[in-house]
């Protein structure tokens, strides 16, 4: 798929990826100039701040004022990110326990292994 200028279609959720990316690698939070320049290709400053706001928006980023504009930071890490989209879906589910258990079923052996040791953890933690 090509877009307007005749370059590849990003995938949905690919930009704001590539965004998340770049915040990861920060060490401290970034303004949306610094996320424009730090992303591959040529994509307009207003796109990067539009993506900028949806994530926080969404709470995934936060920002704080720097002068005149915002500086951002990832809220999680890839995993953190990860856990809050699934948590996300299972909140939106009438029938947590039924997806939960589907969930399970479809684990791989090691999978349910590293499962397992974890709620054994968190057990040990209460």
């Amino acid at each position: 798929m090509r877009n307007r200028r005749g370059g590849a279609r990003r995938a949905p959720g690919e930009l704001e990826a590539e965004v998340l990316s770049v915040l990861w690698e920060a060490e401290e939070p970034v303004s949306a100039g610094d996320v424009q320049h730090r992303l591959p290709g040529e994509l307009a400053y207003t796109t990067v701040v539009t993506i900028l706001s949806r994530l926080h928006e969404k709470g995934v980023v936060t920002r704080e004022k720097h002068g005149r504009s915002f500086a951002y930071r990832a809220v999680d890490d890839e995993a953190g990110l990860a856990a809050r989209r699934m948590r996300k879906v299972l909140d939106n589910e009438p029938d947590r326990g039924s997806v939960l258990a589907r969930f399970v079923s479809t684990l791989s052996e090691s999978d349910e292994r590293v499962l397992l040791e974890l709620l054994r953890r968190h057990e040990g933690e209460e």
